[in-house]
């Protein structure tokens, strides 16, 4: 009985142990150019499936009385026309950046932020979010093995913090605080 105390103790401790070094997981940064831009529809996919799955239903509940049929018809219909107005209210354009790293390595990075031109010396941030930001062209001119400022990390943190307090957020006062940081911590 008290091994199996054990085990799952040090099993728990280990979760914690997990957990805790994932949410301290430092972003990388590394500096390249645009060398392509390209606008991009973004689709919500959860949504386009909410909105099949409800316009098959209200298809099929407006054949109630009809044969089986009809409410089958009615229920693809309704499913095709539930996916459509979910996608068009699910997507929004984005912009797919292409940005040599180092000369060697091509990334290409999908986001909502807009201005981003080809020639752009940016900021590539990867961790558990994603960033790109606009910075001073001497980055992108340093030679390979030149150190990340300490600064650029703390920045690149920062941000993927203000992304996480944006999608937990539980209220819309959370929301509007959340995202205007987040425009403030990861804008360029």
């Amino acid at each position: 009985m008290n091994m199996r105390w054990s085990l799952v103790g040090s099993i728990a401790l280990l979760g914690v142990v997990l957990v805790a070094g994932e949410a301290n997981a430092q972003t990388t940064v590394t500096y390249g150019r645009i060398t392509a831009v390209r606008q991009v529809d973004i689709a919500n996919q959860s949504a386009q499936a909410t909105g099949t799955l409800i316009g098959g239903a209200l298809g099929v509940a407006s054949g109630s009385g009809q044969s089986r049929s009809n409410r089958a018809l009615r229920g693809v219909g309704g499913a095709a026309v539930g996916n459509r107005l979910a996608g068009a209210a699910g997507s929004s354009t984005g912009f797919e950046y292409t940005v040599l790293i180092g000369g060697t390595n091509t990334i290409r990075m999908v986001t909502e932020q807009a201005g981003l031109r080809v020639g752009d010396c940016v900021s590539v941030e990867r961790g558990s979010l994603n960033n790109i930001r606009l910075v001073d062209d001497a980055r992108c001119n340093a030679p390979a093995n030149t150190p990340v400022p300490a600064s650029a990390t703390a920045d690149a943190n920062a941000c993927a913090a203000a992304k996480e307090q944006l999608l937990n957020a539980a209220t819309d006062a959370d929301f509007d605080r959340a995202e205007r940081r987040m425009r403030l911590l990861c804008g360029d």
